[in-house]
Order: C-alpha cells, then structure tokens, then sequence
C-alpha cells in the first residue's frame, strides 16, 4: 500500500513538472515576441532621447506599433513622465487606457484617460485634450452611463469647433463627436437623426481614410437600420463594417460584426448560419477577454440555441452571458440576458422562473432610461442643435460683414480687371483670327499650287498635240475619243479647284482619266489597272482632291520612261485597321536610282516639289482625325538584287477626331 502512495505520489510530481514545462514551452514564442518588442522599445527610446515628439501625429507615427502592448505603455508612462514629456504621457495613458477598456477593466481605463485629460490641459493641447475627453466618454458609453458620457462627448465636440484649422486628428475627433451624438439619437430611438449624425461622421471619416471608423459608423448605420426593421439594409452594412475591420485586422471589429450580423440572421429565420457566426465571435471574444463582447456572444449563441430548439445548451449560455454582464456591471446585455431568459422559461411552461426574469429586464431597463435620463439627453440634443445654429447664424453674420467691407474695395478691382480682360480678350482674338487666316492663306496657297501642277502646260501642249496627230493621221475615232478624256479631265481639275476635299471614287475615276491622256504619249503601251479591296465603299471615303497624281506622274515619268516594254502601273485600295485607308501605286520600272542617274536637275526639281506640295496638302487634311497619315516609298528588286521597279503606299486617315469636331 506504501509502495502505491509512493508511485502515486511520484507519477503526480512527473505530472507536476511535465505540464509546467508545457506551459513554459506554449510561452516561449510569447516571451521571444515580447523580448523583441522590447529591444524595439529600447531602440525608440534611444533615438527619442533629449528630442521628444510633441505633436499627436509625430508621437503615433513613432509609438504606434507598441499601442497595444500593456507593458511597454506603461514603461512608456514613465520614461516620459522622467524626461517631464507630457504629451508623450498623455499618448501613452490613453493607449493604455483603451486597452483597459477592452478587457473591461473600466476604472483602470477611466484612471488613464482622467490623468491624460489633465497632461493634455497642463501642456495646453487641444488635439490631445479633446482625443482624452472622448476617450472618458467611451468608457462611459459601455458602461451604461449615458449622463457623464454625453457631457464629456459634448465637452470633446465643443472644443473641437473652436479651432479654426483643425488638424486630421481634430477632424476624426469631431468625427467620434458626431458618432456619439448619433448614438444618444439611437437611446431616444430616434433612427433618422441617428442615421444623419453617423452619415456625417462617415464623410470626414471617408475623407480622413480612416478606415477603423468607417467601419464604426457602418455598423452604428446598421443597428440604426436594423431598429428600423430594414434588415437587407442593416445586413449591408454590417458586412460592409466587416470588410473595414478585415482590411485593418480588428478582431474586436470582427467580434462586433460577428455578433450583429448573427442577429439579423436570427430575425431573418436563417437560424443555423446565425449559429455559425455567433459561434466564431465568442471564440475570438473568448481570445481578446473583452468580456463585454463576452457576455453578448454568449446571450446571442443562447438565443439562436433556443429557436433551434436546443433549450438545454440555450439556458447555459444565457446564464454564462448574465453572469459575465452582472459581474461586470453591463447593464444593457444583462437586460437581454433576462428577457430572453423569460423567454425560455415561458416556453418550458415554467412561468414562475419567467415571471422573475422578466420583472429583473423591467427594473433594471427603468435604471438605463429612466425619465430623468430622457428628458437630460433631449435637453443636450437641443442645446447642441441650438449652439450650432447660434455659431452657424454667427458666422454667417461674420462672412456678410467681412463680404460687405471687401464689396467697395474690389468695385474698383473688378472694373480695371474687366477692361483688362477685355482688352486679353480682343488681342486674343486678333491673335487666332490671324493665325486663321495665316492658316487659310496656306492652304488657298497649297491649292493654287496644286492646281498649277495639274494644270502644267507643257502636259497640255503635248496631251492636245497627241490628239492633233490623230487629226492630220484621219483617226478621227481617236481623236474624239481623247479629246473627250482630255475635255472631261480639265473639267474635273477645275471643280477640284474649288473642293478640298472629295470622294475617293472621284479621285479614283480622275486618275484614270489622267492616265488614258497620259498613255497617248506612250503609244497606250502602259498597262494601268485599279483594285479595290471588297467592301471598301470608296463613295463615302474623302481624300484631299487630285492627291495622287503626282505619284501617278512620278511612275510615269521617273520609273517608265525609259524602260522599252511590259510597262505596268498598279493601284490598290485595300484597308488593314479601321484607322486607314491604303493606296498603293506600284510599277515595274527602272527604279529610283537609275532614275536619278538619266533624269537631269531640272525634273528632279520639279518632282521634289510636287512631292512637298503633296505632303503638306496630306498633313493639312489630317488634321481633323485622330491619327496622321503615313506614307512609304519601297524599292522593289528581285532575288538577284536587279531593280523590279517602285511601289507607293500612302495611308489616309479615316476615323475622325471627336474632340477637334466638337470643337
């Protein structure tokens, strides 16, 4: 028997110390974590040292990885308070402060805020005064207290507005203000104009890209949304809360979101996806310790329990949530606690039980709202509605005065800035009506000197002695035949004159005419032909008027002159984008520089400006699209490097540019 006690004993000691080590092993990466913030800590401090921040964004930037380490804040509270930084101080109380919020240690959390309200004063910082006084406020808010927590938000507000400039830190302070004040809305169930102190508060947030509370206004909006029985509604923004909350890693967020969202569902009879999420809220409450989310989850997981009939489980976890929510002196959750309590009871026939329950949710309701407290926030409400107001109607009185003085002092500005801009503006004008004409006179100058290239005398004289010899010869057939061509093309150079632009079924007829004049002159040996790609509607295409002669001419004179026989021009249209229409002329010539080599100065001049005229007649004409034309001149050779002759492509814009139109 002695034996076995000692075994016993000895297997408790081995127990003993294995859990122990378990415990020290689970810590470890803990302690590891803390010792490396720590070294962080040091290294801040030391580059802080004898340069403290005083301004709220200097010291968040600086210290905000260490808000949510209790340890470090409170090494933080001293070195300040020994290097006599009050406002490094005030930061790191109110830092501390929340984090005793959050686990509902709410005397510690108001301790902090009350000594960083009073830092804040001694140092005279507004910013740090009004974040400390919404702070207390807060605390109040969860406890239940709605009388100290609607003066310290309203002290926070007040002060607020009295800084002409506020910083972005002010703004979110003005922010938690309004948010507050729709929460006293929501007291008084009074949803619109809870739901317009949170919309406002959602704007200056959004402007900020405060996303911590964008999130806390999307929730405010849904509860109010969800009081109003707009449950689609109220869902959105939860979820629209949540997404905030996800993108910032807020797992009280989440707990909050959890829980809210597992109520609508429960409204909505969606039973077992409201368990689910519920569930997962409790257990992240359960990790933060914030047993103020604690009590909620638990009194929601046993109200969905309940409609699921799972009455056993329900009544535990009611009872888990009243425990929690009486311990900790929360009086809304242990409101709920008991009614849903009575609820279960009266199911279970056991009216006594329920009875009792349902009287405790009245009492303890009549201590939240009771008449006293009404008619003290109603009286806050309007007092605030009035002071702004007040200040608003002062302000605008201000603005009017400051408007009236400056009125007779800018009578004479205005007057002089009138005439000042009347005489921009003429000058201006003069300015592009002479630029319009400059750029009219160019382009009247292009078309003169295109049509002094069509209209080149010598193609004249030789074209009408090409058909004089058909005359004398008695061809008379030929001779009418080309009289009537040359008679037609005269006709079509003089009404292109007076067009900048035409079809490219015109031009391509045009051309044609050219060449059948043109071919006289080569006893008809040269072969043209014309291919239009199918479904190119060249009818409704414009191109600037009489473009592709010169090209044409260039083939004729420079590429086929001097070659004996198998003279051929090609022109294809064909289109590879929306963008352009393609024109290539191609022919089987001696090429450019043989070309260059027979042809003498005189013709190279002339071509070089009826090429120049040519492009710059194109580059006028692009001007209304929305690309530039192109155009590309290719030496074709065959596999022996022999010239095959030359081929043309200018590519014309077809799309037209909107804005310039519009213009």
């Amino acid at each position: 028997m002695q034996h076995l006690q000692k075994l016993v004993a000895l297997f408790k000691k081995a127990l003993k110390h294995f859990a122990i080590g378990l415990i020290c092993f689970a810590t470890m990466p803990a302690l590891q974590a803390q010792n490396e913030s720590t070294t962080d800590f040091e290294t801040v401090l030391q580059k802080v040292e004898g340069n403290w921040p005083k301004e709220y964004t200097e010291i968040n930037s600086i210290f905000a990885e260490f808000q949510k380490d209790s340890l470090i804040l409170k090494r933080l509270v001293v070195k300040a308070s020994d290097a006599h930084s009050l406002e490094v101080e005030c930061y790191a109380l109110n830092k501390l402060g929340e984090i005793y919020r959050n686990k509902s240690l709410y005397d510690a959390a108001l301790e902090a805020h009350e000594r960083a309200e009073e830092l804040a004063r001694k140092v005279n910082s507004t910013e740090l005064e009004v974040i400390s006084l919404n702070m207390i406020g807060v605390v109040y808010r969860r406890m239940d207290l709605i009388k100290p927590a609607l003066d310290y938000h309203k002290k926070a507000l007040d002060l607020a507005k009295t800084v002409k400039d506020p910083t972005d830190e002010l703004m979110h302070s003005i922010a938690v203000s309004q948010n507050s004040m729709g929460n006293i809305y929501l007291t008084l169930k009074q949803y619109d104009l809870a739901i317009e102190q949170f919309e406002k508060s959602l704007v200056i947030e959004n402007q900020l890209g405060n996303r911590l509370g964008l999130a806390i206004n999307y929730h405010n909006l849904g509860y109010a949304d969800e009081a109003k029985g707009l449950l689609d509604l109220a869902l959105k923004n939860y979820k629209r809360s949540l997404n905030y909350n996800e993108q910032i890693d807020s797992e009280v967020g989440r707990v909050i979101c959890y829980n809210s969202i597992g109520q609508v569902y429960i409204k909505q009879k969606k039973f077992t996806d409201a368990k689910v999420i519920i569930e997962e809220g409790l257990k992240k409450a359960l990790q933060l310790g914030d047993q103020y989310y604690i009590s909620y989850a638990y009194i929601n997981l046993g109200w969905v329990q309940q409609e699921l009939e799972m009455d056993e489980i329900a009544e535990i976890n009611l009872k888990k949530g009243l425990e929690v929510s009486g311990t900790y002196g929360l009086k809304t959750s242990t409101v709920d606690a008991h009614k849903h309590l009575s609820e279960l009871y009266k199911k279970k026939n056991d009216y006594k039980a329920s009875l009792k329950h349902y009287e405790k949710a009245v009492e303890l309701e009549r201590t939240i709202f009771t008449e006293r407290n009404m008619q003290y926030v109603s009286d806050i409400i309007i007092q605030y509605e009035n002071e702004a107001k007040t200040n608003q109607i002062i302000q605008l009185a201000n603005e009017n005065e400051l408007v009236r003085s400056k009125l007779q002092r800018n009578q004479t500005i205005f007057w002089a800035a009138l005439l000042t801009l009347a005489i921009v503006a003429g000058i201006i004008i003069a300015i592009n009506r002479n630029r319009q004409l400059s750029q009219e006179k160019q382009i009247l100058t292009l078309e003169q000197d295109m049509l002094r290239s069509q209209m080149n005398p010598h193609f004249i004289f030789n074209s009408l002695n090409s058909i004089k010899l058909y005359i004398i010869n008695n061809e008379k057939e030929n001779a009418v035949y080309y009289l009537n061509k040359f008679s037609k093309f005269i006709r079509k150079i003089l009404i292109a004159s007076t067009e900048k632009e035409i079809s490219l079924e015109d031009e391509l007829d045009t051309m044609q005419l050219y060449m059948n004049i043109e071919n006289i002159r080569f006893s008809n040996e040269i072969n043209f032909t014309v291919d239009v790609e199918p479904g190119i509607n060249t009818s409704v295409i414009k191109v600037p008027s009489l473009i592709l002669q010169p090209f044409l001419e260039n083939a004729l004179w420079h590429g086929l002159s001097s070659k004996k026989a198998n003279k051929q021009i090609e022109l294809r249209v064909y289109k590879d984008d929306d963008d352009f229409v393609n024109i290539s002329i191609t022919d089987n010539g001696i090429g450019r520089k043989a070309s260059e080599k027979i042809n003498d100065g005189r013709v190279l001049k002339s071509k070089s400006v009826g090429i120049a005229i040519t492009k710059a007649r194109l580059a006028n004409f692009s001007k209304r699209f929305t690309t530039d034309y192109k155009m590309d001149i290719e030496d074709l050779y065959d596999a022996q490097g022999r010239p095959l002759g030359t081929k043309v492509v200018v590519h014309i814009p077809t799309r037209a540019n909107r804005l310039k139109s519009s213009a």
